[in-house]
């Protein structure tokens, strides 16, 4: 028999109870089936029902691993639950916060995004009740995160008149709680990175920016601080005039130094109010050592902005040792800081390639890290691995181009060759370009790995590929036509002569003036065999070629064509 409406209403209540119990009382819930029990039970025409129903289901999602995807299964269950959210307060509760719990992938943001919901989450911006307008806050910076098609979406749908970007930029005053101002400008945090918000607008220059430097000073929580800091490192991560207002915007250099100091919430709430002296890094250090993951990630985050400034590079971060902690981090850390950890040694690298310091960061095993990265599944720390060996390989000496070079491998190199992502094919060219530089260098590396290189540039410039990996490509050709014996790789390679002349009268200039540059190297007057390189070249058509191209008008191009015709006897 069917039970009455008001005993299936105190059942679920009940089950509401329950789950606020223990996690081995969510477990036996879960693997009961409740979810989908619950879900079921949204359809009933009864609003008390409908919300001991949504009660428990929030209390589930909040839990520390819900089964999300359930949400999803059913493609009737997402446009029920934005179609019922209106009825009353309760609802828009907990359906906000269900929704800012189980988007979790591009796939969760897409799918809610195609059923309506910034439409239906933009009035509750401006609810009066408090509990409504923090979920529906969190709801819409798991919507937008990393995600610009939604984010474009977000930022240009309005209520009342007004963008939903003033909407969040009216919860930034300060007769808000700190809770909320954060969760606004963390939405606008990411409206930007996705593209829909310039960073020089005065949304985010003149309203997010100071709320985030603000949550970051000494009068805030740890757990402020520490979520300040993150979110104002991801805003200001790729715009150097954002870094640039932030490093003088409030002392926040000194602020975040101080706050990198307390390794848990008791030092952070008993500390003093005195001044602070120490040094920036030496607080960076501590924080990267710390045994609270949420202070070592906000620090190695903070340590990665200040990697971007070459001034810091050369001054504070020559001082400390600050390569010891990242590279211990990177091979003990977890997973989700491999990212932010790998991408701040690139940083490093470069800076350290021609110093001493690199001997020692060699012996730690930094190559065989790198050329691991460049293995893995995730483009982020391909690129990252590949980008590192390029970095090293800058200016460095013959050992240290060998080391690289063997730790890679031909079959990687290839293999890097050939990957999707056109940026790591770019770091891969990069990385040889900077292995093939200095004659005597690279004379001894053709030596060893002539036949391989030869074949890895002739597959490139025989594939589909964008103007600027086939500049780059040819730069490393106009290397190789510096060395003494690598000079004859070139020569005796027809297909890559052939291509040479294509590329000198390409229609794009940097290709023409590119391979214009290998040319002229080829048959410079001072290096011997020319003679016999200029009158190959003089076969294949090269000195008319040439000749054609003094009515250049790039003044680049020209400058080259000239000083490559002066060479030829």
């Amino acid at each position: 028999m069917e039970l009455s409406l008001e005993l299936r209403t105190e059942a679920a209540i009940v089950l509401g109870s329950l789950a606020k119990g223990t996690d081995e009382n969510i477990r036996q819930l879960l693997d009961a089936g409740s979810i989908n029990v619950l879900l079921k039970g949204l359809s009933n025409s009864n609003l008390k029902f409908v919300e001991a129903c949504l009660r428990c289901l929030r209390t589930l999602f909040l839990s520390c691993d819900p089964p999300v995807d359930l949400v999803y299964q059913d493609a009737t269950v997402v446009p029920h639950l934005i179609n019922i959210m209106s009825k009353s307060v309760c609802t828009q509760e907990c359906i906000t916060t269900i929704f800012a719990n189980c988007c979790k992938t591009s796939e969760h943001q897409n799918i809610l995004c195609s059923n309506g919901v910034v439409a239906a989450l933009a009035p509750l911006l401006t609810s009066t009740v408090y509990k409504v307008q923090m979920p529906t806050l969190k709801c819409f910076a798991a919507l937008t995160y990393q995600n610009e098609e939604v984010a474009k979406s977000t930022a240009s749908a309005t209520y009342n008149g007004d963008a939903i970007p003033i909407l969040l930029v009216k919860l930034l005053t300060r007769d808000k709680t700190s809770e909320m101002q954060m969760a606004a400008a963390r939405c606008l945090t990411y409206l930007c990175r996705g593209g829909a918000i310039s960073p020089q607008n005065p949304v985010i220059m003149l309203k997010t920016l100071p709320t985030l430097i603000r949550m970051c000073k000494k009068d805030r929580t740890l757990e402020e601080n520490v979520e300040g800091a993150e979110t104002l490192a991801y805003l200001i991560e790729d715009d150097a005039e954002l870094q640039k207002v932030a490093a003088i915007s409030d002392h926040i250099i000194r602020t975040l130094a101080e706050y990198l100091r307390y390794t848990d919430v008791q030092q952070i709430n008993t500390r003093t109010m005195q001044r602070k002296t120490e040094n920036l890094m030496d607080h960076i250090l501590n924080g990267m050592n710390s045994d609270d993951t949420k202070v070592k990630v906000a620090a190695v985050r903070c340590l990665h902005s200040l990697s971007r400034s070459v001034q810091q590079l050369r001054t504070t971060f020559q001082d400390h040792a600050v390569w010891k902690p990242l590279m211990t981090m990177m091979q003990q850390g977890t997973e989700d800081v491999l990212g932010v950890t790998s991408s701040t040694l690139c940083n490093l690298l470069l800076e350290f390639s021609p110093s001493k310091e690199l001997h020692a960061i060699l012996e730690s095993g930094v190559i065989s890290i790198l050329v691991n990265l460049t293995g893995r599944h995730e483009a982020e720390l391909r690129l990252n691995g590949i980008w590192g060996l390029m970095n090293m390989a800058f200016q460095a000496d013959q050992k240290v181009k060998s080391q690289i070079i063997d730790a890679v491998g031909p079959e990687q190199l290839f293999r890097l060759l050939s990957d999707p992502d056109p940026n790591i094919l770019m770091k891969t060219l990069g990385l040889m370009r900077n292995l093939l530089s200095n004659k005597p260098h690279i004379d001894n590396i053709m030596s060893i790995y002539g036949n391989q290189i030869m074949q890895a540039v002739v597959f490139i410039l025989e594939g589909n590929h964008s103007a600027e990996i086939k500049e780059q490509t040819l730069c490393i050709l106009t290397n190789l036509a510096d060395g003494d014996e690598a000079k004859d790789y070139i020569m005796g390679n027809e297909d890559v002569l052939k291509k040479l002349t294509t590329y000198m009268v390409h229609t794009n200039v940097k290709l023409q003036i590119a391979a214009t540059s290998c040319i002229s190297n080829l048959v410079w007057n001072e290096e011997e065999g020319a003679y016999n390189r200029q009158a190959k070249l003089r076969e294949l058509g090269v000195q008319k070629l040439l000749q054609q191209l003094l009515s250049a008008n790039d003044p680049t191009l020209f400058d080259k064509v000239k000083s490559a015709l002066q060479q030829f006897t």
